[in-house]
Order: structure tokens, then sequence, then C-alpha cells
């Protein structure tokens, strides 16, 4: 199979297509005959079947998404991931209650046949969409660092170039705006904006989403009137030698656990999906359109200190010092 060939995602259309048709199935059944499965194994029917109803609705609604993503797996690849996601804690959720004694170990077969049969297909769907999109990113025509430093405008309409000829500049690029990290970070932004400048450093962002959807995002954090630069295509961020992360960098325990505290206790939530959701983030110093400093991230959940960033203008800053050879980056 090769991941350059849209054609290679006829083999996930059939098996996107029957989890769409298996979970309709076992959502209306339950819906309509909560205790039938119960009753026939045996097990103590529940005391509020309208909550086993309410999962058979979930896992119905599930199935019209399978269904969605049948039309497009590359497209919709995240509707897959939310699948694959679910078939993984499902049976981890399963296991607990077995052991600590609220489910039966016979209860097990549901997941053998909701959750573990799909395991497989789903990860190798996954795969497949991200080498294929890794492919595709990269086929762009080539163009130099200084061209995009020069082409590439604001929203303002001011150039790499220009902003970095009035003074260090800091380039922060973002994760997909409906991240979580993303969010952090505009906050940490929004709170440390003041000091950075101070430093003697402006900040200019790059985002992957529209100007609108930018421009929204942005008034929440008070960083509407900031330089922005939208770069759906990634051209930038490839300028930046800013790659698409691994799987360990982009759903590794570090992500998850830091995910949990930044999303859910520290109230930044998650959004919608508005970009490549592979890409790693970074953050760049430029000074006279040259590279001085830079921050690659080695993993989505990575929170670099803007102000100490900011500071490597008056300081050595050794750990993020880029040495200048020549031409820094070619970009693809």
């Amino acid at each position: 199979m090769s991941p350059s060939n849209p054609t290679s995602s006829i083999w996930m259309r059939p098996i996107l297509q029957a989890a769409g048709a298996y979970n309709l199935a076992f959502g209306v059944l339950v819906i309509l005959f909560p205790n039938a499965i119960f009753d026939w194994m045996g097990v103590d029917t529940p005391r509020y079947p309208m909550i086993w109803q309410c999962v058979g609705m979930i896992v119905g609604v599930y199935g019209v998404g399978y269904f969605i993503a049948a039309t497009d797996p590359f497209r919709h690849w995240p509707i897959v991931l939310v699948g694959f996601l679910g078939k993984v804690f499902g049976p981890m959720g399963f296991i607990y209650a077995a052991v600590t004694g609220q489910l039966p170990w016979a209860f097990g077969v549901v997941n053998i046949f909701n959750d573990l049969i799909w395991l497989w297909p789903f990860a190798s769907i996954l795969f497949a969409a991200f080498s294929y999109s890794t492919n595709t990113s990269s086929s762009n025509h080539r163009i130099t660092f200084e061209g995009v430093l020069r082409s590439f405008r604001s929203n303002r309409g001011a150039t790499l170039a220009q902003l970095s000829e009035e003074k260090p500049l800091m380039l922060v690029f973002l994760r997909h705006l409906g991240c979580t990290f993303c969010r952090e970070a505009l906050s940490d932004l929004q709170e440390q904006r003041e000091e950075i400048e101070r430093a003697g450093v402006h900040v200019a962002l790059v985002h992957m989403s529209s100007p609108m959807q930018a421009a929204q995002t942005l008034e929440k954090y008070d960083l509407f009137d900031l330089h922005r630069f939208s770069d759906p295509s990634c051209q930038l961020y490839q300028a930046f030698e800013l790659e698409r992360g691994s799987l360990l960098q982009l759903f590794g325990p570090k992500v998850w656990w830091r995910g949990l505290l930044v999303g859910f206790f520290g109230g930044h939530g998650v959004g919608t999906l508005a970009g490549d959701g592979f890409r790693m983030p970074g953050v760049f110093l430029l000074d006279d359109s040259d590279i001085t400093f830079a921050f690659h991230a080695k993993s989505a959940a990575d929170r670099p200190s803007y102000i100490q960033f900011a500071d490597c203008v008056n300081s050595e800053c050794d750990d993020y010092r880029v040495e200048q050879e020549g031409e820094p980056i070619a970009v693809s």
C-alpha cells in the first residue's frame, strides 16, 4: 500500500462502513431492549436502564461518524482517532469494573465485538492517513528561506523580514487553534507579553486557521493586535523545520497527563481541530532576517517560558542559540 496514492483508502471504506453498521445495530438494540444483553448473560439488569440506553445512543452516534469517515478516511481521520481512543479506553474501564466486582468477567464479550476486533484496522487507518499527509505535505514547490521571509505577509501587511529588521522578533508557531496546549500558549503570551516587550522584543504568531478564525480566538486573549500569519498549507512551519510529530510526541503519556491538567483543571478545554493536528509547535527569535535562537518542541505538551526566551536577546542562552552557516533552511 502506497500512502502517496489516495486509492489506498479503498480497503478502509468497507472497514469503516462495517463499523458504522455494527455500531448502529448495537445502539438500536440497546435503546429498544436495554435488558436483552444482561438477560442473555444471566447478569442482573441495571437499576437504571435509561443510563444503558444512553450508552446505546452514544454508540449509535459513533456509527454515523464512521459512515461519514468512510467517504474519505484520510480527510476524516479525527473521527477514526476518537473511535480508536474509545476502543482503547473501553476495555480498560471494563477490566477495572471486573476486578472491583462491579461487572462479571463474562461481560467482556461485549468488549471483544465493540472494541478489540476494531483496534488493528483503526490503527492501520490512522497510520496510513498520517503517512499520506506527510508525503503530500512535502510535495509542494520549493522556496528559499529568504523567499519565505519576504513573501508571507501578516494580517497587517508586514513581512517577517520587515518585522525582524525593526527589532528582534519572537515568532511563535502555534498548534491548531483547537488544541489545549495552543490555548495554554496564548494564555501564557497574554500574561507575559508586557515583560517580553520590555526586553525589546515584539511578538508575531503563525497559525494554520483562516484569518477570521484566528481573529476570533486571539480576541479572547487580548492578542488581537499582534501580527499574525495564516499558514494553512504549513509552508512557514516547514521553512522553520517544524515537522509533524510522532505518535509518542503527540499522544504519549506526558501529553495525556498534561492535557488533563491543562484542559480540565487548567480550564483551557479542547476545541475543534483547525489545521494539521500532527504539526509540532516552536518558537524562534529573528534578528535582521536571521534566526538567532530556536526552540523546537519535543512534545506537543512542551511549555516554554516566553520571557526567558526573549531574554536571550541580552544574554548567552546557549541552549537555544542557532549557529549561522550560510542559508539556514531550504523549504519544501
